[in-house]
């Protein structure tokens, strides 16, 4: 058997919005597997007690945590894109950082001429790149 790694995003009650808000943003993802708390859980009830998705056929497994954690995600660690054209990294720079920071404005960098590195709503970091 080999070793797999999978990208693991733990949420304080919004694994499933973000999975939806994510799924809507790229081709081949789908839910591949979720399962909720249920009432005698120690989670809040239908939140996600463990899930798996696949984002451009990615997978990445999701919960919300059952108990209150005083950190967040970090930019330290962010999902890079390597995008196709000027309107995908315009659409998905637009999309991810709304209600979220932009930390580096979609712009012209010495490393790439179209970059962008955003914050979203759920504090997961994205870096966008148009080779």
């Amino acid at each position: 058997m080999s070793q797999k790694i999978t990208t693991f995003l733990m949420f304080q009650g919004q694994a499933e919005e973000a999975m939806t808000f994510y799924m809507s943003l790229f081709d081949d993802a789908e839910i591949l597997s979720i399962t909720r708390y249920g009432p005698a859980a120690e989670g809040t009830e239908g939140t996600v007690q463990h899930a798996v998705f696949t984002l451009a056929g990615q997978p990445y497994m999701a919960i919300d945590s059952n108990v209150r954690h005083d950190f967040t995600f970090t930019p330290a660690i962010s999902l890079y894109v390597t995008c196709e054209s000027e309107a995908e990294i315009e659409r998905l720079t637009a999309a991810l950082s709304e209600k979220g920071m932009a930390m580096m404005p979609l712009g012209s960098y010495g490393f790439s001429s179209r970059f962008a590195w955003v914050s979203d709503r759920f504090g997961v970091s994205w870096q966008l790149n148009l080779p």
